[in-house]
């Protein structure tokens, strides 16, 4: 049986209902990014204390993006050179910023495409869509009308974009950028315990450098501690 948000209220009311509460979380995201120690720990933050990854048993690697951020778009070539030659034990993720109203629908619109299977191969279509293209966003309608040359008709996109199961993947992200203290994009997330920016870093190329070092770290980490039972046979 399929859930909806706001069960009983029209399409309109869920939605000024949806972004009423949005508008709540957003402000604690803003407080949070507002109260953290601008010395941080160049060059990258600690996340204190580490969140629980969805990766398993690899390092989950997780850039913080928004469709409308033109460094975003302008980062996403150096990402797309250095996801080909991570280690095997890091699994890449994409994390949608929900910040404001357009990046709302566009975050929700990866999270529908992601559940329905194009969100890889629409990815870089999509950035190109708003920065080269100069398509405007402004409705869901909107972003459905981007994916719709992906493999999914607008209906179906809709459907599950406006569905309980996206509106909670949402509320899950918002929470998620509290959690991670995020207050730019692109971030880079490492193993739920480092947040790397281009500040931090000092630019978009060494924010991957200095993600390679941590990976590094943590590879280095794991195979200790795999080992450690062994000593004392």
């Amino acid at each position: 049986m399929k859930q909806r948000l706001y069960p009983g209220a029209t399409m309109a009311t869920r939605s000024r209902l949806f972004a009423l509460e949005i508008g709540c979380l957003l402000s604690v995201v803003c407080s949070v990014a507002l109260s953290q120690d601008a010395a941080g720990s160049p060059p990258y933050f600690n996340i204190d204390p580490p969140r629980q990854t969805i990766a398993g048993d690899k390092i989950e690697v997780a850039e913080v993006f928004s469709y409308a951020c033109i460094h975003c778009f302008q980062f996403q070539t150096l990402i797309d050179a250095w996801r080909k030659r991570l280690p095997r034990q890091v699994a890449f993720v994409y994390l949608p910023a929900p910040y404001n109203a357009r990046d709302i629908l566009l975050a929700r619109g990866y999270l529908a495409a992601a559940s329905l299977g194009i969100a890889e191969n629409a990815h870089s279509a999509i950035f190109d869509a708003i920065h080269v293209r100069h398509i405007k966003v402004q409705t869901i309608e909107d972003v459905a009308a981007l994916y719709a040359a992906h493999g999914v008709t607008s209906e179906a996109f809709l459907e599950r974009a406006n569905s309980f199961l996206i509106a909670t993947q949402l509320r899950n992200m918002l929470a998620l950028m509290v959690a991670y203290r995020i207050d730019s994009t692109p971030t880079l997330i490492v193993a739920g315990k480092y947040r790397v920016t281009a500040s931090s870093a000092g630019n978009p190329e060494n924010m991957l450098k200095v993600a390679d070092q941590l990976i590094a770290k943590e590879i280095a980490q794991t195979a200790t501690s795999r080992q450690a039972p062994s000593k004392g046979k």
